[in-house]
Order: structure tokens, then C-alpha cells, then sequence
């Protein structure tokens, strides 16, 4: 089974974002395929660079997901409208379109939103 992931919140200051990666590594663990789009505010998660020191760090936990298998875009727009570039993400993190997510959804077998 093949589950597409996507991340409309930033990080840091809800737990939507936290909910969504634990989702996420949750079903690699139990051998789901997992797709994760970042959208909206939700680009920042990718962002290099986080050193949060009082919560926990959703950047390693993307990373967590991207060696444990998941594929990982980022909507380009989005990040052009935040002043992020490629190179501000992290490695395994790839520049999206709209196509892409419509891709995603319609390889995926579920898709849940946070």
C-alpha cells in the first residue's frame, strides 16, 4: 500500500506538522510506501538549518523518513513565495509542481492531510 502525506503547516508552534512525519514514519515502519508533499507553510519543515532546543527537531525526523525510504517534494511556488531555494532544503527534497502532487495522489492507494 502507498500513502501520500501532505503538509499544509509549518513547524514549530503546532503539532500538525510533528502529527504528519510521526504519521509518516510510523507507516515506513510498517512497510508502507510513503509519499510526503510539502505545501503552503508546510515547505519550511525541509528547511536547512533547524536547530530547535526545546521541541523536538522535525527537520531530523524528515530526514528519518527520506533515508527510511520516503519520497519527498517541496511546491516550488510555495517556496519561491517564502525566499526559499533548492539549495535551503535538505538533501532528498525535491522541487515540486502541482502536477506532482496530482501524481502522488493518484499513485497513492490513501492520502491524509494535515
Amino acid at each position: 500500500m502507498k500513502v501520500t502525506v501532505v503538509i499544509t503547516s509549518a513547524p514549530y508552534g503546532r503539532e500538525r506538522a510533528y502529527s504528519a512525519l510521526r504519521f509518516a514514519l510510523t507507516s515506513l515502519l510498517e512497510g508502507l510506501e510513503v509519499n510526503i508533499f510539502l505545501i503552503e507553510d508546510g515547505v519550511y519543515v525541509a528547511k536547512k538549518g533547524q536547530d530547535p532546543s526545546e521541541v523536538p527537531n522535525y527537520l531530523d525526523l524528515l530526514k528519518n523518513a527520506i533515508e527510511l525510504g520516503a519520497k519527498v517534494k517541496a511546491c516550488g511556488p510555495c517556496c519561491k513565495a517564502r525566499g526559499l531555494k533548492e539549495e535551503d532544503l535538505i538533501e532528498g527534497v525535491e522541487l515540486a509542481t502541482m502536477h506532482d502532487l496530482v501524481s502522488f495522489v493518484k499513485e497513492s492507494d490513501k492520502v491524509i492531510s494535515f
